[in-house]
C-alpha cells in the first residue's frame, strides 16, 4: 500500500522527520534503524533490525537453508522421536551413524 505524505524538510544535521502515519504503519520505535538506498532520483528507506554479533550465525544463508529444510521435514512429518531420554536419542543417532558407514 502506497502512502503519500506532504513534503518533508531536511533539517540542520541532514535530518528528516517521518510523518506519524508512516512511522505507525511501519511499526517503528524511537531508536530504530533505517537503511537508505538511491534508486534513480529517489531515496528508499527500509527499516532494519540489528542482529547481535553472537547471533549472526543464525542468519547466514547456509543456516537459513538448513532451517528451511528442517521446517519442511516437520511439516511433512519426517521426524524421528519424540525421545523419552537422552539415551534413546543417542541410540537413535548411533543407529543413523551405522547406516551411513
Amino acid at each position: 500500500m502506497e502512502i503519500t505524505e506532504p513534503t518533508m524538510k531536511v533539517g540542520p544535521k541532514h535530518q528528516i522527520t517521518l510523518p506519524s502515519r508512516i512511522f505507525e504503519k511501519l511499526q517503528l520505535e524511537q531508536g530504530d534503524f533505517l537503511s537508505a538506498r538511491i534508486d534513480g532520483d529517489e531515496i528508499i528507506l527500509k527499516p532494519q533490525k540489528l542482529v547481535p554479533k553472537d547471533q549472526a550465525w543464525f542468519w547466514t544463508k547456509e543456516w537459513q537453508k538448513k532451517e528451511k529444510e528442517a521446517n519442511e521435514d516437520i511439516k511433512k512429518g519426517r521426524l524421528s522421536g519424540p525421545f523419552t531420554s537422552a539415551q534413546d536419542l543417542e541410540k537413535h543417532l548411533n543407529g543413523l551413524k551405522k547406516k551411513r558407514s
